[in-house]
């Protein structure tokens, strides 16, 4: 039997080890076909509250009695008008009031009159996201007012408002719509890459540390296997397990967009099967590579629980690294193609952005997803050459 021939039954095998473990592989499956769909109710809920929190075009006010004329203004405006409920800083602090209030001075409208400049006071809670979201609405309304006052005071005197504004600026957006939307939806490539190397840990932890641990390794080695057939084996059938995860991972993204509820944000967020593709492209090396290195980091274990206390260092690493692109303010660099997860994180966002990847920016991290692989590998077979030894 040629090593291509013993590395597949080696195959075979630990792919029928893994499924037999039904439990676990189940709750990896279904947590990965339901990540999407969650994620994405999730996150539209979120939308869909705030928008229809814009949509109700409702104020609180603190002593409203005190300011007539502003009133005015808000009903003209079509704003509901709402007085600010007893201990509604206690409330905000509790989270049981999401609306900012705008606190009105006793002597407002006698100040108007004189000429005087009254202070509102606004009041939020930058801990309660409601409030804290409705600040800057509520806060362009009160400019409003106070651009009307200053209008009207101006034409009474007989000057013209145009000669405060001697200019005026235009605002223009240069992200597009599915980068819009990626500043929501960008936490889905960091859950995507979770749920691969969650794929992964099961499977490589059970055919390393789990046989050592059962005592089955030895006499596995015993067979006349391939060193080399025998790694392989091993490696792909936790590298598959891995990759069926980052297909049903990315494949469930595509229905997941039925259950958004916002429908700003279903126009925003476009997920085909394209970006399914260009996801695997990315997602299916990176499986490769942390599947043989969980598998080199478990091998020197001697037991599973051993082996999921030292697989810990990997599973933080993969989290940590694509905060990266959450915290670095100056965009995209060089060298975040060259450290694995991060780079597939930065791919990924690219994709949701709608900007893409070129093969040179994906040659990078493929690269380094094999050099990872092959040294991760070699040190699995001199493992078990060492344990051949014993």
């Amino acid at each position: 039997m040629n090593a291509i021939s013993q590395a597949w039954t080696v195959f075979r095998k630990e792919l029928l080890d893994a499924a037999r473990d039904r439990r676990t592989l189940l709750v990896v499956l279904a947590s990965s076909v339901m990540m999407g769909p969650l994620m994405l109710m999730l996150l539209s809920g979120l939308v869909a509250k705030l928008e229809d929190k814009a949509e109700q075009r409702e104020v609180v006010l603190a002593n409203v009695g005190q300011a007539p004329s502003l009133k005015n203004y808000l009903l003209r405006q079509t704003w509901r008008i709402r007085e600010a409920p007893a201990g509604y800083e206690q409330l905000m602090r509790d989270s049981k009031l999401g609306d900012p209030v705008v606190v009105i001075p006793k002597d407002f409208e006698a100040a108007l009159l004189r000429g005087d400049t009254p202070e509102l006071e606004l009041v939020s809670d930058s801990s309660n996201k409601q409030s804290q979201s409705g600040a800057r609405r509520v806060l362009e309304l009160l400019r409003g007012f106070s651009n009307e006052r200053m209008v009207l005071s101006l034409a009474v005197r007989g000057v013209s408002a145009e000669l405060l504004s001697p200019m005026k600026v235009q605002e223009r957006d240069l992200a597009g719509t599915q980068t819009r939307a990626a500043q929501l939806t960008g936490m889905l490539a960091f859950f995507v890459l979770l749920a691969v190397v969650s794929g992964a840990l099961n499977a490589a932890l059970d055919s390393t540390a789990g046989e050592r641990e059962r005592g089955s390794l030895e006499p596995l080695l015993m067979n006349p296997v391939a060193g080399v057939a025998l790694v392989f084996g091993k490696w792909g059938a936790v590298a598959a397990v891995s990759m069926f995860v980052a297909v049903l991972s990315c494949v469930s993204f595509v229905p997941g967009q039925w259950f958004l509820r916002s429908d700003n944000l279903q126009a925003m967020f476009q997920f085909g099967w394209l970006e399914v593709g260009l996801f695997l492209v990315v997602l299916l090396p990176f499986a490769a590579a942390v599947s043989a290195v969980l598998m080199a980091v478990a091998m020197r274990c001697k037991s599973v629980k051993e082996a999921q206390a030292n697989s810990t260092a990997v599973m933080l690493v993969v989290t940590l690294l694509p905060l990266v692109s959450m915290f670095n303010q100056s965009g995209e660099e060089a060298w975040h193609l060259w450290v694995p997860a991060l780079a597939q994180n930065t791919l990924m966002l690219r994709v949701l952005k709608g900007e893409g990847f070129t093969a040179e920016q994906l040659g990078v991290p493929l690269l380094v997803c094999v050099v990872l692989t092959a040294a991760a590998l070699s040190y699995v077979a001199r493992q078990l050459r060492g344990a051949a030894v014993r």
